[in-house]
């Protein structure tokens, strides 16, 4: 496979310790930044959509706002790729123990919110989105899976694409199942040319296996407690000043080789 070349125009991200990608800088310069509140504010949402919706959509709503914030575009003309490892864990295991308990208990609504594309389809509602758009689930490549498929669309169209990959805390049984302890959400808006907005210039390329980089703590530990934070080595890079590679999970047997090359 030929190297696909992209361009980060904006870059989201949220979780209990980091409100903004400018924190995460903040922390790799050793700094301690300011905790955010308690849920993601998700103010792209209508304030009536926003007390309905739950964690889970929040969460890819507050990163994806930011990341187009960032870019200067217009999020009703961004095709988009929405990710997540597991889905809404919390309405699943509502699901789980009413099915079992009180099958005709189910609340219609919470049904409604469990579906895998929920998230994207509150975003491209909120934002008068037309464009096409992308779920993807990959267990713990989720990241990887999406950012291969969001930069293909970008090469192959020749359109910007925003891509988001975000997942909640387990809750439950399925806690034990999917081993995710805490919500984390990242975004980024890719571009197939260097524009006034260009932040970072990415080469990538499918290898062979799934090895990914190690990191540092807390990066590390946040890794671990989060199949979407499976991003963190390229968020590192694109935090930082200088160049760099990292490798990233694409599938149970494929790598994505992500080299950075920062836009001064």
């Amino acid at each position: 496979m030929s190297v696909l070349r992209i361009y980060v125009e904006g870059i989201g991200l949220w979780s209990p310790q980091l409100a903004n990608f400018a924190a995460l800088r903040d922390v790799l310069a050793g700094a301690t930044p300011e905790l955010p509140a308690a849920r993601p504010a998700a103010t792209t949402l209508p304030a009536n959509e926003r007390r309905r919706a739950p964690e889970s959509v929040l969460l890819a709503i507050e990163a994806a706002g930011q990341a187009v914030t960032m870019s200067n575009r217009d999020a009703a003309t961004l095709a988009c790729v929405f990710a997540s490892a597991h889905g809404d864990q919390a309405i699943t295991d509502y699901m789980c123990a009413t099915l079992a308990r009180a099958p005709t208990e189910l609340s219609p609504i919470r049904f409604h919110n469990s579906v895998h594309n929920a998230a994207v389809g509150y975003w491209t509602i909120a934002t008068g989105c037309h464009a096409p758009s992308t779920s993807i689930c990959a267990q713990a490549a989720s990241f990887g899976a999406a950012l291969l498929e969001a930069a293909s669309q970008v090469v192959a169209e020749q359109h910007p694409v925003l891509l988001v990959c975000s997942d909640i805390a387990g809750c439950g049984p399925l806690r034990d199942v999917t081993g995710s302890t805490q919500p984390f959400g990242s975004a980024l808006v890719l571009a197939p040319q260097a524009g006034a907005s260009a932040r970072a210039r990415l080469d990538l390329e499918v290898t062979a296996g799934s090895t990914v980089d190690p990191l540092v703590e807390p990066l590390a530990g946040w890794r671990v407690a989060t199949p979407s934070a499976a991003g963190l080595p390229l968020l590192a890079l694109l935090a930082g000043t200088k160049n760099g590679r990292c490798q990233l999970a694409a599938a149970e047997a494929l790598g994505l080789q992500v080299d950075v090359e920062h836009v001064t």
